[in-house]
Order: structure tokens, then C-alpha cells, then sequence
């Protein structure tokens, strides 16, 4: 059984790539994340060739449509045997509900998780596009959305994780990119925190990339953060 935290990003563009690098690692040990990027660019038979293999796959194509298009883009990732697929809070309720009711439908469904607010955007960008508030706030406002709509739980920033582990409970999940080992760099999230820090504040999921897969060593640095946060 895979009781893995942590979920590597996979942000190539290239096949090889990508199956050559999760050839490396145990598929019991860590979840990977298929994006936009390598999913626009090879399509689903490596998402299928992933999951043969018997990766958990986060499948992060962020759905953000009408209702009923999102809900057929949910049963066709639930057909490609993903463990979790995930659409933007932000489409509203009957977007989120259109969702839910599409992978109720499968006996063995996948996690259906919100994203409440890029990790990336500044409180000046939020601002911009229109979201009242701090970054906290509007990230409340959606998490409450997707947990009243019977979502599984919501990408948030680590930052935020403290106050909506508080407010949803403890069966909410709580996935959390932006978080980066000590000493690594930023890149381009603007909300980041340790392994350590995250689960301290109530994250289930750490999704990592660049700081492992652009490691020389990408199985000890996957191995070492596991170990940092076992007893947490």
C-alpha cells in the first residue's frame, strides 16, 4: 500500500524523459503528477503507461469549464485510471457538482480536488484578477466552496494550510505545491515552506518537482525528504 506524501511533478515536455526518470523510482514510495505541459505534449498513453506500472497519478490539468464539459473531462480521466484529477473552485458550484456527480459514477474513483488559488499569484496579481481580500481569504472562500460541493479536498498554498485545516476538518485533503527542501530555490512560486513545515501545518500531499527531479540524485533526495517528515 502506498502511503507516500509526497507527489513529484513531472514538468517535462518529452516521453522519454519523464518514463526514463519514474523508472528510477518505486512506485510505493511517491505519486507522480502529470501536468499541461507533458499531457498536451504525449497525450494520455503515458498517463496509461504511468499507472500499468502502478504509480499513483495526479492528474493536474486544472478543468475549468461549463458544467457538462468538465464532467465528461472528469469521467475521461476516471477512465484513464488516474488516483486524482483536479478543476478550478472558481467555476462555481454547478461546475463543482457536475464533477462530483461524473466520478460518482466509477466504483473506483479518483480524489476530485479544488485548486482555490495558484501558488504563484502575488496579493498584488490576486487583486488584479479581480479576488476581494488577502490570498488567505479568497483561498477560504473557495476551499468552503469545493468542500460544501462534495469535493475531496483542495490545492492550496502551504501557507494556507493551518487555517483551513481548522475550518474543513480532518477529512479534508489538503495538497500543497510550493513547497521546497531548506537551501533549494523559489523558482517561480511566491507561497513556499519546507517538507517539514507543510505537514507540520496539516498538508496530506506535497507536491515537488524541480527540487527532485533536477537533482543529481533524485532517489536520495526523494528518500531524505520521506525521512524528514515520517514522524510528523
Amino acid at each position: 500500500m502506498n502511503d507516500s506524501k509526497i507527489i513529484i511533478a513531472l514538468d517535462c515536455s518529452d516521453a522519454g524523459t519523464a518514463l526514463s526518470f519514474a523508472l528510477q523510482l518505486d512506485p510505493e514510495k511517491c505519486r507522480l503528477k502529470v501536468g499541461k505541459e507533458l499531457f498536451t505534449s504525449v497525450g494520455p498513453k503515458l498517463v496509461e503507461r504511468f499507472v500499468g506500472l502502478g504509480f499513483d497519478v495526479f492528474l493536474d490539468l486544472k478543468f475549468h469549464d461549463i458544467p457538462n464539459t468538465v464532467a465528461k473531462a472528469c469521467t475521461a480521466a476516471a477512465e484513464l485510471g488516474v488516483w486524482m484529477v483536479n478543476v478550478h473552485a472558481s467555476g462555481g458550484r454547478s461546475m463543482l457538482n457536475a464533477a462530483r456527480e461524473a466520478l460518482d459514477q466509477f466504483e473506483q474513483k479518483p480524489l476530485l480536488i479544488g485548486v482555490t488559488v495558484l501558488t504563484s499569484l502575488s496579493a498584488t496579481e490576486i487583486h488584479e484578477i479581480g479576488l476581494e481580500g488577502t490570498p488567505e481569504q479568497a483561498v477560504h472562500r473557495l476551499a468552503l466552496l469545493a468542500q460544501s460541493s462534495g469535493l475531496d479536498g483542495v490545492v492550496c498554498s502551504p501557507l494556507e494550510t493551518a487555517m483551513l485545516r481548522e475550518t474543513c476538518g480532518d477529512n479534508f485533503l489538503l495538497v500543497t505545491p510550493g513547497v521546497r527542501p531548506a537551501g533549494s530555490g523559489q523558482d517561480d512560486q511566491a507561497r513556499i515552506m519546507t517538507p517539514e513545515d507543510a505537514i507540520r501545518n496539516g498538508s496530506d500531499y506535497l507536491v515537488i518537482g524541480r527540487p527532485i527531479t533536477q537533482a543529481p540524485d533524485p532517489v536520495a533526495v526523494l528518500d531524505s525528504i520521506t525521512e524528514s517528515i515520517r514522524f510528523i
